[in-house]
């Protein structure tokens, strides 16, 4: 991986003479050398060293501790890896500068919050996408023709080209390309595309070949193949069962690539102040994020999650190799897809789509059978998570939750539904009711608003993104970015969560305005909900004596800027267990 350069913002700290107690003495050059070399030394990504036994005190900062109880600090002292003093300088002084391994940071007056735990993330699909075609913001098929082509161009005859993240809502005709379109580029190489939804794909004519998609080639359960008016493959794959016919063949990466992926992955998440991830991720990444992690690169905290469908036995296998209770990588919540993306027409409706009444959407799962493996599964003590986006979708989820309680009793068993994104003004009320977590990614909010009212109709699109309805009506909120279908930055979210405005600004007050929240619920939703999400309530999330030192170094304190400016902020430094993993250049 490569080092970080010594510089950013611990060299911003030091512009000034700094008074660390008033009358006893000052920063002198010297000392602010000596200052400055240990942070140097901890902010090197690839020597990550054991955890300190020494103390660290960071003073003279704008600390925002995320604590209702005392939400402000100017000074906090971590040892191994833990805050454990934290307050005004003169008390963080007084009771935590004793001792001979003592080291002193000045943050000068910087803007300190918790690290973001982002509620939702894919780092292994993020890590392939890296060694791919990038399509994200692609503004027509001719453009997206146009880096197709550049990346065959380096690629001999009859290798596979992957990419992802094309959006056809961003392109004139908001039409799903076909594999004839891909073909007038692509020859001689098997290509597969990915929706930047992840729920839709198109393939061209070899690769249709190689997973012998023809037309006659049946829909797969829980998924569709696209045909035209001749019943031929038009190259759209609709969900997971019919995408993994193409997807299946394509040769798989070595540990090398993905590594190199994952490495690029891992930077960009501390740059973006992220400190914990929930990661839903092909099982083969685990073993890459261990080999990581013994060999100390591993800077961000990852909970890995489990696939629902996979067998009971295999399922405590994987948890008995992967651990559930290492604080910087374990196991977690079993995840299952009960529908596709509100984009691509597959999220499943209680009613047809307000622009195609040709379709509700598709339930990918089938709910009996969901419902008998959830009671089975919560029986043996897994945490249980169902994708879920549209209304018909999440009643089916909560469905199957309120059946889990009746087989199995009630206890603290915190299941999630991951998106929520449309529902159902009946159903608000369960989520509280049942005690299930909506895990929700605002960034999303922003970026469907464009069509989402058209897929919805005016009366639906009251329940969509609702996250000031949930919060009233009791239910708890864990934010997340949905990356690598959204950018990483948790500032967008914020952006999103506090205005509900496209990114250049508008509409006025905001689309559906009433479920905007405040900028202190939106933090607490990527922050301490989302520790709560994941069993770690108490342990991350706020900075409070006895919590992990996670936390980041802005270069603008959010309470005091406009929300049009939080996507524009700057991490200067990510800080994990008391080590500065980021440091920015």
């Amino acid at each position: 991986m490569k080092t970080p350069p010594a510089s950013g913002f611990c060299r911003s700290f030091y512009r000034r003479r700094t008074l660390v107690r008033p009358g006893i003495y000052f920063v002198t050059v010297a000392a602010i050398a000596a200052l400055i070399a240990p942070l140097a030394r901890a902010q090197t990504r690839n020597t990550i060293p054991a955890p300190p036994s020494h103390t660290t005190l960071y003073l003279h900062g704008r600390i925002y501790t995320n604590d209702p109880a005392h939400p402000w600090a100017s000074a906090m002292a971590v040892r191994d890896g833990k805050i454990v003093c934290i307050g005004d300088l003169s008390t963080v002084m007084l009771e935590c500068s004793s001792g001979e391994n003592l080291e002193t940071i000045q943050l000068g007056g910087h803007f300190v919050m918790p690290g973001f735990n982002d509620a939702h993330v894919h780092l292994g699909g993020a890590a392939i996408d890296k060694l791919s075609v990038q399509l994200n913001g692609v503004t027509s098929i001719e453009e997206l023709q146009k880096r197709l082509a550049a990346t065959i161009a380096q690629h001999q005859d009859g290798e596979w080209v992957t990419g992802s993240g094309w959006d056809q809502t961003l392109w004139p005709d908001k039409a799903f390309p076909t594999r004839q379109q891909l073909d007038a580029v692509s020859p001689k190489n098997p290509v597969f595309l990915t929706h930047i939804s992840g729920h839709v794909a198109v393939a061209n004519s070899l690769a249709l070949q190689a997973g012998n998609v023809t037309k006659t080639t049946p829909d797969p359960a829980g998924g569709k193949i696209e045909r035209d008016a001749d019943g031929q493959a038009t190259g759209m794959l609709l969900e997971d069962t019919a995408m993994h016919l193409v997807r299946g063949k394509i040769p798989e990466m070595t540990d090398e690539q993905l590594r190199q992926g994952l490495e690029i992955v891992l930077e960009e998440v501390a740059r973006n102040g992220i400190t914990s991830v929930q990661d839903n991720s092909d099982w083969e990444f685990f073993g890459l994020y261990h080999k990581l992690k013994e060999e100390g690169n591993l800077t961000v905290r990852i909970t890995e999650w489990l696939p629902f469908e996979t067998s009971l036995e295999d399922l405590h296998n994987m948890r008995s190799e992967g651990g559930a209770t290492d604080p910087m990588l374990k196991t977690g919540l079993l995840k299952g897809f009960l529908d596709g993306a509100l984009g691509s027409h597959t999220a499943a409706l209680l009613a047809p789509y307000s622009d195609d009444p040709s379709t509700s959407g598709i339930l990918t799962a089938n709910v009996d059978e969901y419902r008998k493996m959830a009671i089975e599964r919560d029986k043996a003590g897994f945490q249980i998570a169902f994708h879920a986006i549209g209304d018909k979708a999440n009643r089916a989820a909560l469905d199957i939750f309120e059946a889990v309680v009746k087989a199995n009793g009630d206890r603290d068993r915190r299941d999630r539904i991951e998106h929520a994104q449309v529902i159902a003004p009946e159903d608000m009320p369960r989520f509280a009711a049942l005690k299930v977590i909506a895990s929700m990614q605002p960034s999303h909010e922003t970026t469907d608003m464009r069509w989402a009212e058209q897929r919805l109709g005016l009366e639906r699109s009251k329940g969509a993104y609702a996250w000031n309805s949930l919060l009233k009506s009791g239910a708890r909120l864990a934010f997340g970015t949905d990356y690598d279908v959204e950018p990483s930055s948790p500032f967008r979210g914020l952006y999103a969560c506090t205005t509900r405005e496209l990114p250049d600004g508008g509409p006025r007050e905001g689309w559906e305005p009433q479920e905007k929240l405040p900028l202190e619920d939106c933090i607490r939703a990527y922050t301490t909900g989302s520790a709560y999400a994941q069993f770690s309530d108490g342990k991350k999330g706020e900075l409070k004596s006895g919590e992990y030192a996670d936390f980041i170094v802005l270069n603008a304190d959010l309470t005091k800027i406009p929300p049009s400016q939080y996507t524009s902020t700057k991490v200067l430094g990510t800080v994990v267990g008391g080590r500065t993993v980021y440091q920015a250049p």
